[in-house]
């Protein structure tokens, strides 16, 4: 960092901070100190919040340039299919852009219910609800059924959404390291004495490291334990099983978890969130729920569009067979490049780097050479295990793939990655 370029951004903040009445007891003090992404803007390394200007398939355009985008969650590649485009057209000629309101009171459309429906028979649960967030649809689960009495199991690479639905609840949480189901076990069998309810919840895809959770073994330790399983499946629905009904459907256990919970935001491409349930669980969180009860509803267009991905998940299996042709070819590469992907089976491929200040030199260096990625770092990430999160969808062609290695070869090369 230039001395001169970050003395002039510290002066200013310094200046800011000055002029709050009360200085260190105001509670704007830490966002006036807050200045480490102006320092890395004004020497072009901040990763973070870059415009996009237009997207089409595996590229996009950003600043007048033409990148291969990796990172995307567009699994199928269908927020620009224009049967999308058409399906929200439609609608939004009958309900207008917005429902106004919240379910609970003016906001439920026929479209709900139909959504609602579809879905459930998809995901063979007796019943689903619908969010305007996946994010919320987390908040609601956990908030609404767990109390001060009950005891939520996590494995410590969940979703933030998961997390913050468990504070929300106030029930005891209690973590285990990531894929150790041993230490599960015994965190079981040391609450056994004690009363209230019993929860596990894991991610079926790991966002950040794109492994698969061990379904099977999780299914037979909630059974012995008497807990309830939750199973986060905003990575996995549209991409995991022989039809795309995500993790459960990908090991055969489509009827041995409690809840799945997921989003309209990935192989959906719209935005919106769910829960599959029992219907009686269905109907506690509807009148419990208060992210969902104090939530507008969701739009009619987005719905139209869930829709009619659902749709095509359901009579088009190339999307995803597409989509799994890139993930081999991605794997592929990293690994014959020498590149460690962290055990990732999915179409989120992370390429470990390390410091985190590495992670961002390596950023640029792919941003430089066409690539539109992004890194993940602490606090997101343990110190020390920064890496660049990369994923495919169905849209990329084997051109932008080979391109998007290519550059990662020079890249790692030039930072001692391989």
């Amino acid at each position: 960092m230039p001395d001169g370029v970050n003395s002039n951004i510290r002066e200013v903040a310094e200046a800011q901070l000055a002029s709050t009445a009360t200085k260190e007891d105001d509670i704007f003090a830490k966002a006036f100190r807050y200045i480490r992404p102006e320092e890395a803007e004004a020497v072009g390394m901040h990763p973070y919040f870059r415009t996009i200007a237009a997207q089409r398939g595996g590229t996009v355009t950003v600043d007048g340039r033409e990148m291969v985008i990796t990172g995307s969650n567009d699994y199928l590649g269908l927020t620009q299919d224009p049967r999308l485009k058409e399906a929200a057209r439609t609608v939004l000629n009958n309900f207008g852009t917005s429902c106004t309101g919240s379910r609970f009171l003016t906001g439920t459309l026929s479209l709900h219910e139909i959504l609602e429906e579809r879905l459930a028979t998809f995901l063979n649960q007796e019943a689903v609800l619908t969010f305007s967030a996946g994010y919320l649809g987390c908040l609601s689960v956990l908030s609404a059924l767990a109390g001060r009495r009950d005891i939520m199991y996590f494995d410590r690479e969940n979703h933030a959404s998961l997390y913050d639905g468990a504070r929300l609840s106030f029930a005891t949480l209690r973590k285990y390291d990531h894929g150790d189901l041993d230490q599960l076990e015994q965190l079981l069998k040391k609450d056994s004495d004690r009363s209230g309810g019993r929860m596990i919840v894991t991610d079926g895809v790991f966002s950040m490291n794109g492994q698969i959770v061990n379904l099977p073994a999780l299914v037979e330790i909630a059974r012995t334990y008497g807990a309830r399983l939750v199973v986060d499946d905003a990575h996995s629905v549209g991409v995991l099983g022989a039809a795309g009904r995500g993790t459960a459907e990908h090991f055969g256990l489509m009827d041995e978890v409690d809840i799945i919970v997921g989003t309209f935001s990935k192989s959906f491409a719209s935005v919106g969130g769910f829960m599959a349930a029992p219907r009686r669980v269905v109907q506690y969180i509807k009148h419990h729920a208060r992210p969902f009860i104090f939530t507008a509803a969701l739009p009619a267009m987005q719905m139209a569009v869930v829709l009619k991905a659902l749709e095509i998940i359901e009579s088009e299996p190339e999307h995803r067979e597409q989509l799994w042709e890139n993930v081999r070819r991605l794997h592929r590469g990293m690994s014959d490049l020498g590149f460690d992907t962290l055990g990732s089976q999915t179409p989120i491929v992370p390429v470990l780097v390390g410091q985190d200040e590495v992670a961002i030199q390596v950023w640029r260096g792919l941003w430089d050479g066409g690539v539109f990625t992004t890194p993940a770092i602490a606090p997101a990430i343990p110190p020390g295990q920064a890496i660049i999160r990369t994923s495919v969808n169905a849209n990329h062609t084997e051109d932008q793939i080979d391109r998007v290695l290519s550059t990662f070869e020079v890249v790692g090369r030039r930072h001692g990655l391989i």
